[in-house]
């Protein structure tokens, strides 16, 4: 956790404002690792007499979400995992562990997410012959920005950044510009942490359960003002106007409130500030339940099922019962290519709905 990151966003405890408890900014109560103004393990604490709440840093990841003890239980495992492993050891615990196993799942996530973030710095990447090149997300946030027409500047959080590409890509855009990538996968994050020291290393899925370990140099311009925090993008952490732009890429469909998200990017941005959009609406009841799905849905209503209207309307004040007050669309492109890659003979192919939108006067 950069120092720097830590006194600019000033984060509170999500526990204290999830309860109702009202703001409180945590404090730097124990250094117990530090190199370079990057605090890379201790503990964060809340002031408030009536909670208390501590947060670990672990391997340079506060991390700060209202259900520490729940998020833990449930993916602590990614922060304890060994790295050191020759890759035919690795190879072999992944064949007796098996498919459709945590482990298993784990490094699909990772080697999709990585794959599109970096595959492009890759030296032993070969071309593609079926045209599906990593660089999806990438492109995606230079076209948003592009839509959006406003300079790169100041705080930026990046939120659901996954591999972590787009947050060095929004600090590469302007030397005053500090960004901070959040997100709740604890694997992804580490992976972008140790991008930010200079090299990338992931499980790159072949097919099956076959991994081939992939570990290449990725210089990065203006890292140093790159940081990665785990958060619950639901309970952002920051104060309202924190952010100058807030970026939410295909993440509107993986959270349980889609609604609550659209409102906390709207609070999280100054009046004027930028929230740039990226879903394909690709709905699971694993993440989200149908009610409260944007679309997809109640066939007989006046969208009838589609998703476009119903989110113009929920972004729209007044259009809506459940309107999300303070954001205004700008631009928007209904379907953009996104492509992700599975494995060596499979990908995916989305058409994400693209929203740059600002954030009104209160």
């Amino acid at each position: 956790m950069r120092r720097r990151h830590f006194a600019d966003f000033a984060p509170h405890c999500p526990r204290c404002a999830r309860d109702g408890a009202g703001r409180h900014e945590l404090t730097l109560d124990a250094v117990l690792e530090e190199r370079d103004d990057d605090v890379l393990s201790g503990i964060l604490h809340c002031p408030n007499p009536a909670c208390r709440h501590e947060y670990p840093i672990i391997d340079g990841i506060p991390v700060i979400v209202p259900a520490l003890g729940a998020l833990l239980a449930e993916r602590g495992i990614e922060l304890l995992l060994r790295e050191d492993l020759d890759p035919m050891l690795e190879s072999l615990i992944g064949d007796a562990i098996g498919p459709g196993t945590w482990l298993d799942t784990l490094r699909q996530t990772v080697s999709t997410y990585a794959w599109d973030g970096w595959a492009d710095l890759d030296p032993e990447e070969a071309d593609p012959a079926d045209g599906v090149q990593p660089g999806a997300v990438r492109r995606c946030l230079a076209r948003l920005l592009d839509m959006a027409g406003t300079r790169v500047a100041g705080r930026v959080i990046d939120v659901g950044c996954g591999a972590g590409r787009t947050a060095f890509d929004l600090a590469a855009r302007g030397e005053d510009t500090l960004v901070l990538g959040v997100d709740i996968h604890l694997a992804l994050l580490r992976l972008a942490r140790r991008a930010a020291a200079g090299v990338l290393s992931y499980p790159r899925r072949r097919i099956g359960i076959v991994y081939d370990r992939r570990r290449f140099p990725v210089p990065l311009p203006g890292a140093d003002r790159v940081d990665f925090w785990a958060c619950d993008a639901l309970a952002l952490p920051f104060g309202p106007g924190t952010a100058d732009l807030a970026v939410a890429l295909n993440l509107l469909d993986c959270v349980s409130e889609p609604r609550r998200l659209l409102a906390g990017l709207a609070e999280v941005v100054h009046t004027d500030g930028r929230v740039l959009l990226a879903t394909p609406y690709d709905w699971s009841i694993r993440a989200t339940q149908v009610e409260t799905w944007i679309g997809g849905h109640s066939q007989r209503a006046a969208h009838e099922g589609a998703a476009e209207p119903f989110l113009r309307a929920l972004l729209t004040e007044g259009a809506h019962p459940q309107s999300v007050a303070g954001l205004r669309v700008l631009a928007e492109q209904a379907a953009w290519p996104w492509q992700t890659r599975l494995h060596d003979r499979s990908a995916v192919l989305y058409r994400a709905h693209l929203l740059a939108l600002v954030r009104t006067a209160a």
